[in-house]
């Protein structure tokens, strides 16, 4: 734990459920996010399949239907702090693969935008 406290590295904590994984992470806190950083912590679970995207990554005024006001997802939300993703398995593959591009590019595209941001 102390030496991914001390990375800028994204890290995968595996177990069983109720094994302590949220509290492995929060012991990185101190270190890894520093002071005044965030820590969100996402049930990929309970995130309905048709607002995955947007609960992530956010969107523009005017994307869909109802989009009245530009909106910061999650993972702004975590704005360079801590995103923890419990239950990842449980979101659908291509959200995963946006998510990957995170780790791998550090950006992302908010719904009804051109330009990546990160």
């Amino acid at each position: 734990m102390r030496h991914a406290a001390s990375s800028e590295s994204s890290v995968l904590i595996t177990g069983e459920s109720g094994t302590g994984k949220e509290l492995v992470a929060r012991a990185t806190i101190p270190t890894a996010s520093g002071p005044g950083r965030s820590f969100v912590t996402v049930n990929c679970g309970a995130i309905p399949d048709g607002s995955s995207s947007r609960s992530f990554f956010g969107h523009v005024k005017g994307a869909f239907t109802g989009a009245v006001a530009e909106k910061r997802g999650l993972v702004e939300e975590a704005d360079r702090g801590t995103l923890f993703l419990d239950e990842i398995g449980e979101i659908a593959p291509q959200l995963q693969v946006k998510l990957l591009r995170i780790l791998q590019e550090g950006e992302f595209t908010r719904i009804g935008d051109t330009q990546p941001s990160g």
